[in-house]
């Protein structure tokens, strides 16, 4: 099967969507399929207000629309709400084309964390943008349910795996991601840092240790002029991000935003418990008191993780495997492609030269 993929997060971007999305490719890939994607990579685009590292590529939908055209994918997928998914989203429907659409994030609630709009009115505009889509895939059950109380259709559960080759207990870690000095234990967060991952949570912490902060984002300066104590990074990438994450004694995830929470899956897979708060992500990602703690009293969840035998969050994170994330989200294409077609015909390209398929 031909599978597109319209994102915009893509690398340079380091997040969970851009993971997930990359790791879901290499898989599909792997088991024969072939698969086609759209990103700002290599178009013209602006920094996205709040967050420069962003890229947005914009007045892109001739372009999408003529890709779509020429590549005739027997299944289409739309990552992102963003200005390709919505030019991707135009065209398919013009087009009388089934697609499927996933929520990575949690826009009603980041974007009240910066200003005073409603989350209602970021709920209407997002559920205009998934209701036309055959399936939604969300992460977990919490923000399934969620949704499903704001009015979203057809929502299905796709998972995440994560790279336990990659991410693993390593003898040494400490000294080897330059953290050997430091007192223990360590309280490490990796992320964006930014205000709706509440990173200052972490950091207002009255508990013994040292706490590191591994990321980069518009709230970095702020919180490192505030909190010269700790220990900030930037961000750090592939062995060197998985030697330091293996020096945590603990992984505090103190977001309320997310909707899944990747790397805690990779903190665990490394062998470290996680403390977060009991909300959505979390509470579907971590079995309280196994493998981690969740509280709404943070400093309370981060001393009974530190408790947790590192050996069991190891165990627990090995059931996580991209492979099996990956036929997940195939079966939601192959059963939206399905649904699609009891309804009605896919319609034809068009016979326009300058679109029509070429291979």
């Amino acid at each position: 099967m031909k599978i597109a993929i319209v994102t915009d997060a893509w690398r340079p971007q380091t997040n969970g969507v851009v993971t997930t999305l990359s790791r879901t490719m290499d898989c599909l890939r792997a088991f024969g399929h072939d698969v086609v994607r759209m990103t700002p990579e290599g178009l013209p685009t602006i920094p996205c207000p709040t967050y420069p590292e962003i890229r947005l590529a914009l007045f892109q939908g001739r372009h999408v629309a003529r890709w779509l055209d020429r590549e005739q994918p027997d299944a289409l997928h739309i990552a992102t709400e963003g200005p390709l998914g919505l030019a991707a989203r135009s065209a398919a429907l013009r087009r009388g084309w089934a697609f499927t659409t996933s929520y990575h994030t949690q826009f009603p609630q980041y974007l009240r964390a910066r200003f005073p709009l409603p989350m209602g009115v970021t709920y209407a505009w997002l559920r205009g943008f998934h209701s036309k889509a055959a399936r939604t895939l969300v992460g977990t059950e919490h923000v399934r349910s969620d949704l499903a109380a704001n009015g979203f259709r057809n929502l299905v559960i796709w998972s995440r795996g994560v790279d336990t080759e990659l991410f693993r207990p390593r003898e040494g870690a400490r000294e080897k991601a330059g953290l050997g000095h430091v007192p223990g234990p360590i309280l490490m967060f990796v992320g964006r840092v930014a205000v709706e991952k509440s990173v200052e949570d972490l950091l207002a912490l009255d508990v013994p240790g040292t706490k590191v902060i591994v990321g980069d984002g518009p709230a970095l300066p702020e919180l490192k002029a505030k909190y010269p104590q700790a220990i900030f990074t930037g961000y750090r990438y592939g062995e060197e991000l998985a030697t330091t994450l293996a020096a945590a004694d603990v992984f505090v995830f103190p977001s309320r935003t997310d909707t899944f929470g990747l790397v805690m899956l990779e903190a665990m897979a490394s062998g470290v418990p996680v403390a977060a708060y009991p909300v959505t992500g979390p509470i579907d990602v971590v079995r309280n008191g196994e493998v981690g703690v969740l509280d709404e009293d943070l400093g309370r969840a981060v001393r009974g993780a530190l408790a947790i035998d590192r050996a069991r969050a190891r165990d627990y994170a090995l059931g996580f495997r991209w492979e099996n994330a990956s036929t997940q989200f195939l079966n939601h294409l192959a059963d939206a492609r399905g649904r699609a077609a009891a309804v009605a015909p896919r319609a034809k390209p068009s016979a326009d030269p300058t679109t029509s398929a070429h291979r």
